[in-house]
C-alpha cells in the first residue's frame, strides 16, 4: 500500500474516554500503553506517571529525554502537592565569563545552555514519597522500549526531521554524539519504523537500579563531568551531587467557583493565573471576537508580568500573592479597551515537552510535565548513555539587572507548568497544554471552554486555539471562524492564519465524574491517546 500518514482528507472526531480504575492520558499511545500495564501490575497513580514519563524519553525523544526537567502536581489521599524539578545553572557560570568568550547572548544550542536536568531525581522523589511499586520495575516498560524497540509514530518523525535540519547546521564536534545515537547511516527513522536506544536502556536501569545515585553521585556523573569539560562547558559533577528538586505548595486562584492551581514560579504558571483573575469578572459567549479579544488582551498584561518578575522564586523581587490579589487584577483589568494594546509590566510594585496525566481507582491523580526544551534541547547528548540535555539557561536574561538574569546556582523563568483543578475542596482533575510560551494560553483556553462553555475534556482540547505571539501580533488555528478574525483585525490585532498546528500546544485532561468515574481527553494535533481501564 502507498499511503500518506501525515495526509489526512476527512475530518475525524474523537470521543471522550471512560474508564474506572485507572486512566494514563499522554501524547504518545506506546507510553500510555506503558502506564497502564503498571498500574493493572499494582501501581498507583504516581508509578504510573513516572512509567509513562520515562518511557516519553525513549517513543517520544524529539520532546524530552534523560536530560529533561520536570514539573508535577500530585492529589495523593486528598491533599495537592507540587513538585519543582527543575535544574539550576551550573556553579562556574556567569554572564562575565560569557562575555569574555565574546558571547553577547546565551546560545540556545551546544553546552553553554545547559542546566543540571531534573527529571530522573523527579522519578526518584516522587517513587519515594507516594509509589507502590520499586522504581525498577516502574522503569522496566521504558527499558523494554529502548532495547527492543519502538515504532516511530507519525509527530515525533517530523520532529525528528526538524531537530535533524537544525543540527545538521551547527559547528563543534560535540554535536556528533546526536548523529551517532537518533541517526542510522546519516538518516532519521522512517514513519512507523522500528529503532533502538540501547544505551538508553542501560541508563534507564542504571537509573532505576540505584534510584538516580549513578545519575547524580556515580559513573553516569562521571561521563557527564568529563563530557563538559572536554568541551569546555560549565556543568560539573559537583553541580549533579548537590541537586535536590523541591516539594512546593501549589498557588491557585477561584475561577467561577473552581480552584485552578499552578506551581509557584519559577515556572510560568502565575501568568495563567493572573490571566484568569483579570478574566473572571467578564462574561463571556461562545464563538465571539470579544470574548477572543478579552483573552489575548488578559494573557498580554500577564505576560509583561510574567517575563519581568518571574524567576528563581527565592530571588524574585515581588510576592506571588501580590501578583494574585484581587486589586491587583482589577488594575490591570482595567488597561483593557476595545482595542489591541501593546502591554507592558504594572508597576505597583517596587517553547518541545511532553505532557501526561493519570488516574487511578483510589482517587489519586498526577498532572506532570516534562521538557527538553526547543525539541530535543541543547543538541549535547552524553556518549554511550542516550542522555540528551536540556538547553533551558536559553530562558535567562542577559542583563545583569533584569530579575532573570543569568547567575550561578539559580533557575531560569521555566515554561513548563502541569495544571490541576480543584472544586469546594475536592479533586476534579488534571489538565495540561504543553508548548513553551503556549503554555499559560493554552491553560486559560482550554480551562475557559470547560467551565464558561461546559466543553467536555475532549471538545475542550479540540476547540480552535490562538496564540499571542508579541506585542499586538496574534496567531490563530485556520477553524478560527472567519468572521472573528476579521473582527480582530478591526480592533487592532495584527492577526495571521497559522497552518501549522504544532505552534499551538498538546493537551491532556482527566476529570473525576459526578458518578466517581473518570473521563478522559487527549490531544488531536499530535499522537494523542488515552488508555483507561
Amino acid at each position: 500500500m502507498r499511503f500518506n500518514p501525515e495526509e489526512y482528507k476527512y475530518t475525524s472526531k474523537r470521543n471522550v474516554v471512560y474508564g474506572h480504575k485507572g486512566m494514563v492520558a499522554t501524547s504518545q499511545p506506546l507510553a500510555a500503553q506503558a502506564g497502564l500495564d503498571i498500574l493493572k501490575a499494582g501501581g498507583n497513580a504516581i508509578d504510573a506517571a513516572i512509567a509513562t514519563a520515562a518511557c516519553l524519553t525513549v517513543v517520544e525523544p524529539t520532546s524530552n529525554g534523560l536530560g529533561s526537567d520536570a514539573f508535577a502536581q500530585v492529589w495523593f489521599k486528598g491533599k495537592l502537592y507540587g513538585l519543582n524539578a527543575s535544574g539550576y545553572s551550573p556553579y562556574g557560570i556567569s554572564i562575565e565569563k560569557l562575555k569574555k568568550r565574546g558571547l553577547s547572548e546565551i546560545p540556545k544550542y551546544g553546552v553553554i545552555p545547559v542546566t543540571v536536568p531534573g527529571a530522573p531525581a523527579a522519578w526518584v522523589n516522587l517513587s519515594e514519597k507516594f509509589g507502590n511499586l520499586d522504581l525498577e520495575e516502574v522503569l522496566k516498560p521504558a527499558v523494554n522500549y529502548a532495547r527492543n524497540g519502538f515504532t516511530v509514530s507519525v509527530n515525533v518523525k517530523q520532529a525528528w526531521d526538524e531537530a535533524y535540519n537544525i543540527y545538521k547546521n551547527e559547528q563543534g564536534e560535540e554535536f556528533k554524539y546526536w548523529f551517532d545515537i537518533f541517526t542510522k547511516n546519516g538518516k532519521t527513522p522512517k514513519f512507523g519504523e522500528l529503532w533502538k536506544l540501547p544505551y538508553h536502556a542501560d541508563t534507564l536501569e542504571s537509573i532505576g537500579k540505584s534510584y538516580g545515585e549513578s545519575y547524580y553521585k556515580g559513573d553516569i556523573a562521571d561521563k557527564i563531568d568529563s563530557f563538559f569539560r572536554k568541551y569546555d562547558g560549565y556543568l560539573t559533577k559537583e553541580d549533579l551531587e548537590n541537586y535536590k528538586p523541591q516539594w512546593v505548595d501549589p498557588i491557585s486562584v477561584n475561577y467561577r467557583g473552581y480552584n485552578v492551581c499552578e506551581l509557584p514560579p519559577n515556572g510560568q504558571g502565575i501568568v495563567a493565573l493572573i490571566a484568569l483573575s483579570i478574566l473572571k469578572e467578564f462574561d463571556f459567549v461562545h464563538k465571539n471576537s470579544d470574548t477572543y479579544h478579552k483573552q489575548i488582551e488578559a494573557l498580554k498584561l500577564a505576560f509583561a508580568d510574567g517575563l519581568k518578575y518571574i524567576t528563581d522564586r527565592s530571588q524574585m523581587n515581588v510576592e506571588v500573592n501580590k501578583l494574585l490579589s484581587d486589586d491587583y487584577a482589577s488594575e490591570r483589568r482595567k488597561l483593557i479597551t476595545e482595542k489591541a494594546l501593546i502591554p507592558k509590566a504594572g508597576n505597583q510594585f517596587g517553547g518541545g515537552t511532553v505532557y501526561l496525566c493519570t488516574a487511578d481507582g483510589d482517587g489519586n491523580m498526577v498532572s506532570y510535565i516534562q521538557s527538553n526544551y526547543m525539541g530535543f534541547g541543547s543538541g549535547m547528548v552524553i556518549p554511550e548513555t542516550g542522555i540528551a540535555l536540556q538547553n533551558r539557561g536559553h530562558n535567562f536574561n542577559y542583563d545583569t539587572n533584569h530579575d532573570n538574569c543569568l547567575m550561578p546556582h539559580k533557575r531560569p523563568y521555566h515554561t513548563l507548568i502541569p495544571g490541576f483543578l480543584i472544586k469546594d475542596g475536592k479533586a476534579v482533575g488534571p489538565f495540561g497544554v504543553m508548548g513553551a510560551f503556549m503554555q499559560p494560553q493554552g491553560h486559560v483556553q482550554v480551562i475557559t471552554n470547560l467551565i464558561d462553555f461546559h466543553m467536555n475534556p475532549q471538545e475542550a482540547l479540540d476547540a480552535p486555539r490562538w496564540q499571542w505571539i508579541n506585542n499586538k501580533d496574534v496567531e490563530v488555528e485556520p477553524n478560527v471562524p472567519l468572521y472573528i478574525v476579521n473582527d480582530l483585525i478591526k480592533r487592532g490585532h495584527n492577526v495571521k492564519i497559522q497552518p501549522n498546528f504544532n505552534g499551538f500546544g498538546r493537551g491532556q485532561m482527566i476529570i473525576i465524574t459526578d458518578e466517581g468515574t473518570l473521563c478522559g481527553g487527549t490531544e488531536p494535533r499530535t499522537d494523542g491517546y488515552v488508555a483507561a481501564w
